[in-house]
This record gives structure tokens, C-alpha cells and sequence, in this order.
């Protein structure tokens, strides 16, 4: 790895703290652990689960042949796996292992039978891989992440899982991520939401997000974005499935751009109108709305409730859930 490239994480929910690109960091972050735990309403960098995104009600309807009540932590809705979700947690880890040849850290988490409501233990294993590739002469920044999971003990023979990365982008440095930054996602296609919940059949985005847009106050996002329509290849692993590239963006005055890459197929997109974190100890700013965005690769939102997309988020024995992620940053 060259001089271009250094990320910081944190065992407390396996944390992306710091993504630095030649020399700037462009992620959300705190500098320490106690403002994560005091602070972190946003879930900066945090790893999500055991159910990313919203679950309808806060109920799921049939698992082991029962209904499951979780709390509600979101209006009338469970988020992001309760309020003591992993993103909350702490993670074993690093270990430095080999992955694909590569030197890489892996984080794990055991989560117990019934942790949040959720049944059946599940250990989860994150491993984050840091490189540098030079394309078209430019030093590239790569950061890849890979989610594994397994149903361990003999409580149940199958629970829901669903794991994405929240961490929130800003490509200035500036209080605002928004001015300056135009996006361009690789599809037009969302799940049109009500109380953060798909309402209906997957649709056209008023906003053509295909080419080239700005966001910000007067173009907030929060919502779930379509890759793949059809979901009859899509298996609770996807790791062998291509890697799509999901969005990408520049800021006009840094010039650092940034691409995300997933196999999941799904991503929210989220442009931080609702950030609003203290200032702590003089080192962490006070981050109010549009300070960062968002991209979080998932499966549909609430697919658990729903026949046709069940099968993408529920981990039998004896099966693996797995996905990747890749960040892919640079200055021109």
C-alpha cells in the first residue's frame, strides 16, 4: 500500500473511523471510542444488522413457524437491528488474516439467541481488505469489505440477516457533503416507500439519477434503489455474483471521487438530512444536515415480509449469508 491511502477502524461495531485519500479523510467519524458510544445516532461507519434497514411494524410475520416482535426503534418500524443493533456493539478483532492472497483484518461478532428478538445465535465475520491500484496513471484507493454469517447452536433451523456498512461520505471537508458534490447512481430504478417501508411496485425515480445530479435541501434522498429486478438468481450469499458499481461521485473543488461497488442487490440512499451530532472535546465538530451521504448496499427493505424477496435474507443451518462491498476513491 502507498503513501495515498490509510483507514482507521475501531472494534466497537467493527467501525470504518477514518478513509483517508491522499491525504483527506472522507468519511464521518469520531476520534474516540466514548463519543461513538455517546454520540453516534447517525451510526457513522458503523456495521448494521442483524437486519439493516427497516422491518414493517416492527413484526415478522413467519420464522421457525412463529411470529417475531421486535422493538420498535423507528416510528412504528425496527431499524437497523434494534437499539442495541451490532452497530452498537463490540467486535472481536483485528486479526490479520489472509484473504484471496491479500493481507486483511477481520472483525467478529457472536450474536446470541434472541439478541434484539432475533432468534438463533449468528456469528458474523467482516473482513476489510485495504489497497491501492493505479489506474490511468492515478493511485486509486481501495477499500473492500466482505460479510459472512452463520447460523451457529440448535435453537432454531433459520433466521433473518441482512448486513450493509453506514458510512457516511464527505468528499470536502466542508460542513456541507452536498454543495460542491454531483452524484450519478447506476439506476433510476426504487422502491417507492411510505414510513420508510416499500408501499408498491418498483418504479421510475422522478430524478433521472442515471446522469449526472446535485443534492441537498431542495433534493433530499432517502430511499432504496434497485439493481437487480429480478431476484430469482439472488441467493442469501452473493459473493459470487459480479460486483456492480452502485453509485459515483465527485466534488468540483477537492476533486476526489468516489465509486461504490456491491453484490447486493439493493442500496438506500441516504443524503443525511437528518444528521444532527454535538460538537465533542474540540476535536469533533458539531455535524448537522448534509454533512455526509450515504450508500448502503442491502437486500430489499422489509423483504423478510414479503414471499417474493424472503429468500434473499433467510439464513438456514448450514448455510453462509454473505455479500461484499468496495469503496474505490481518488483525486484527479
Amino acid at each position: 500500500m502507498g503513501d495515498h491511502t490509510s483507514v482507521k477502524f475501531s472494534n466497537l461495531a467493527a467501525i470504518i473511523q477514518e478513509f483517508n485519500v491522499d491525504g483527506q479523510n472522507i468519511v464521518q467519524g469520531f476520534t474516540k471510542k466514548e463519543y461513538y458510544e455517546k454520540y453516534n445516532r447517525p451510526w457513522f461507519g458503523a456495521t448494521i444488522g442483524r437486519v439493516a434497514n427497516r422491518i414493517k411494524g416492527g413484526v415478522i410475520g413467519s420464522l421457525n413457524g412463529q411470529e417475531v416482535k421486535l422493538e420498535t426503534n423507528d416510528g412504528p418500524n425496527a431499524l437497523h437491528g434494534g437499539s442495541r443493533g451490532f452497530g452498537r456493539l463490540e467486535f472481536e478483532g483485528p486479526t490479520v488474516v489472509k484473504r484471496d492472497g491479500k493481507e486483511s483484518l477481520l472483525y467478529t461478532y457472536l450474536s446470541p439467541h434472541g439478541d434484539q428478538g432475533y432468534p438463533g445465535a449468528v456469528e458474523l465475520r467482516v473482513f476489510y481488505t485495504v489497497s491501492e491500484q493505479v489506474e490511468e496513471g492515478i493511485p486509486r484507493s481501495v477499500l473492500d469489505i466482505e460479510y459472512e454469517a452463520e447460523l451457529v447452536g440448535d435453537e432454531v433451523e433459520e433466521t433473518v440477516v441482512n448486513i450493509t456498512n453506514h458510512s457516511y461520505f464527505n468528499l470536502s471537508g466542508a460542513p456541507s457533503a452536498a454543495e460542491g458534490t454531483t452524484a450519478k447512481l447506476a439506476t433510476r430504478d426504487y422502491l417507492p416507500l411510505e414510513t420508510g417501508i416499500p408501499v408498491g411496485p418498483i418504479e421510475q425515480h422522478k430524478i433521472d439519477t442515471t446522469q449526472s445530479f446535485e443534492f441537498g435541501p431542495s433534493a433530499a434522498f432517502d430511499d432504496c434503489f434497485v439493481v437487480d429486478r429480478d431476484l430469482s438468481s439472488v441467493q442469501i450469499d452473493t459473493r459470487s455474483r459480479p460486483m456492480n458499481l452502485l453509485a459515483e461521485f465527485r466534488h468540483k473543488d477537492s476533486r476526489i471521487n468516489l465509486q461504490v461497488h456491491s453484490t447486493d442487490p439493493a442500496f438506500q440512499f441516504y443524503t443525511g438530512a437528518g444528521i444532527d451530532v454535538q460538537e465533542a472535546d474540540g476535536e469533533n465538530p458539531a455535524r448537522g444536515p448534509f454533512a455526509g451521504f450515504c450508500i448502503e448496499p442491502s437486500r430489499y427493505v422489509n423483504a423478510v415480509n414479503v414471499p417474493e424477496w424472503r429468500h434473499t435474507v433467510i439464513l438456514k443451518k448450514g448455510e453462509k449469508y454473505g455479500s461484499k462491498i468496495l469503496y474505490k476513491a481518488w483525486r484527479d
